[in-house]
């Protein structure tokens, strides 16, 4: 792509978006350069809502019904190898390294440790901005919350990060030119508001200030 074709990037970015989604594994399921599977995690969660809502089963419930008949399947399994003299259930060892645990806790800290200092500087009105956000942030789940249930938010929610990316990167040259010609005009607006409206009251209140 040309000098004139990166300038029309949002928010200017030089990186592309499997570089900005991190360039992993993770990066390629939502890109769909893992289809097959990709395509299983659709599948899996369908399946799982589906299951949910029909049935009327909670999370709790089915995972304790599931580890219930696990558990059954490899006791009694076990118990019949010993019997008749067979190799037991083929399990891998249960045990979390020292090390794993350590890099779970360091990445958990760090990010805790960088929400409770955007926290800090949002209570002690140190950045309007963010605050802003958040609220939005926050307004935007609570109306979602209000229209449907946790599992069906978190169900579409998927699908959309599944889907929506990659729907970008196919159009991402259309969509980035139509987005920054829209926002410019928004801009044009604002400015024309700005001349016209705000300019006119701040000298108004001004004019106000010197007759009083």
């Amino acid at each position: 792509m040309g000098s004139s074709a990166d300038s029309e990037r949002l928010f200017n970015r030089q990186r592309t978006l499997h570089e900005i989604l991190g360039g992993g594994l993770v990066a390629d399921v939502i890109l769909w350069r893992q289809k097959n599977l990709t395509l299983g995690i659709l599948l899996v969660t369908l399946s799982a809502w589906v299951v949910f809502e029909k049935s009327g089963y909670t999370l709790l419930s089915l995972v304790s019904s599931v580890l219930l008949l696990l558990m059954s399947i490899l006791f009694l399994w076990a118990k019949s190898a010993a019997i008749l003299n067979r190799p037991a259930p083929p399990l891998p060892q249960l045990q979390l390294s020292e090390e794993m645990v350590n890099e779970m806790a360091a990445s958990i800290r760090s990010r805790v440790n960088a929400l409770l200092s955007v926290s800090q500087d949002i209570s002690l009105g140190k950045d309007s901005r963010l605050f802003f956000k958040v609220a939005a942030y926050l307004l935007l789940i609570y109306f979602a919350g209000g229209l449907t249930d946790f599992l069906t938010l978190s169900y579409t929610s998927l699908v959309m990060v599944l889907t929506i990316p990659a729907l970008y990167e196919r159009c991402e040259d259309y969509v980035d030119k139509y987005i920054m010609t829209g926002y410019r005009k928004l801009l044009q607006l604002y400015v024309k508001f700005d001349e016209e409206y705000l300019n006119r009251f701040q000298n108004w209140v001004l004019e106000k200030k010197k007759l009083s």
